[in-house]
């Protein structure tokens, strides 16, 4: 699946660089990877911070088959691959969870942020999936409390082996989705938002809690609350024991 791998030292943002490539019409398959990222950006534009040397930035160029409004599964499955890679080399599997929509933790700290976008081509529209992970960042260098690194939890840091547990486990759920459209049974499985009591701020003025349910066919969450199920596309979801 992966026809070019390139990695650079440091780049403004690997999610705007393959952006360019998408644009320019090159072919799927292409990864580019940074030590550094200098103005990277994470969900609902927020900043992600990137130290030299630290992460790892990964992003990937891809052309899905499946149509436009089932591409919200890019990003759910690119969590699943990076919990299924970070679960093979962890000290305590157990503790890597993937939080709704493709937030990954590490005993309830956020260690990686998932960004996709979609990019129009007169070929056919392509997508850029890129994949921030915190890996050796210390206390002192983490943006948020929340946050953590491999290293802070004991993994190990080769990053040769995380990567290539990572695209290895993306091409496996890529090509699962591409044949299903869904992966619903998949998340559920994985995802630790199914079943934990959860808020969601879907607005500074609209706050929803309830249970987990699991995802529909489009990987939207669905939450029973006290008025019945609710689905929900977009919101910031926090579990009840991660506080």
């Amino acid at each position: 699946m992966w026809s070019a791998i390139e990695v650079v030292a440091s780049t403004g943002s690997t999610n705007a660089d393959v952006a360019a490539w998408a644009l320019a019409g090159e072919p799927a398959g292409r990864v580019l990877i940074a030590g550094e990222q200098t103005a990277g950006r994470g969900r609902l534009a927020r900043s992600w911070v990137s130290p030299f040397g630290s992460s790892l930035s990964i992003s990937m160029l891809l052309k899905p088959e499946p149509e436009f409004p089932q591409w919200g599964w890019l990003s759910l499955l690119t969590g699943l691959a990076v919990t299924s890679a970070l679960a093979e080399i962890a000290p305590n599997p157990t503790a890597v969870q993937l939080k709704w929509p493709n937030d990954v933790l590490i005993e309830g700290k956020k260690v990686c942020g998932i960004l996709s976008e979609r990019v129009e081509h007169p070929t056919g529209a392509r997508a850029v999936v890129g994949v921030g992970l915190n890996v050796e960042l210390s206390h002192e260098d983490l943006p948020v409390p929340t946050a953590t690194s491999l290293s802070l939890e004991g993994f190990p840091v080769d990053r040769d082996r995380i990567v290539a547990g990572l695209l290895r486990h993306m091409e496996r759920y890529y090509n699962l989705w591409q044949e299903a459209g869904a992966l619903v049974e998949e998340y559920r499985d994985r995802c630790s938002s199914v079943g934990a009591q959860l808020t969601v701020t879907v607005a500074p003025d609209v706050v929803v809690t309830g249970r987990g349910h699991g995802v529909d066919e489009f990987g939207r969450l669905q939450v029973v609350t006290k008025t019945g199920l609710q689905t929900f596309a977009v919101g910031d979801v926090v579990h009840a024991s991660l506080h």
